[in-house]
């Protein structure tokens, strides 16, 4: 058991030298863009909420 768990993080440790790290530089742009497009989200959600409540209170009455 003891030497599967070793093999396994030698396993992990040769795979993370392979992974390619992003910049700060693009690792900041990939959050703006996530925080722009969620914020955009949440206005259309929004906008559609409103109209779509006020029809069902107009139809209702």
């Amino acid at each position: 058991m003891i030497g599967k768990l070793n093999e396994f993080f030698a396993n992990v440790k040769v795979e993370l030298k392979k992974v390619t790290w992003p910049s700060k530089k693009d690792a900041y742009a990939s959050t703006m863009v996530v925080i722009v497009l969620v914020m955009l989200s949440a206005v259309f959600l929004g906008g559609v909420d409103l109209i779509l409540s006020r029809l069902i209170r107009l139809i209702l009455g």
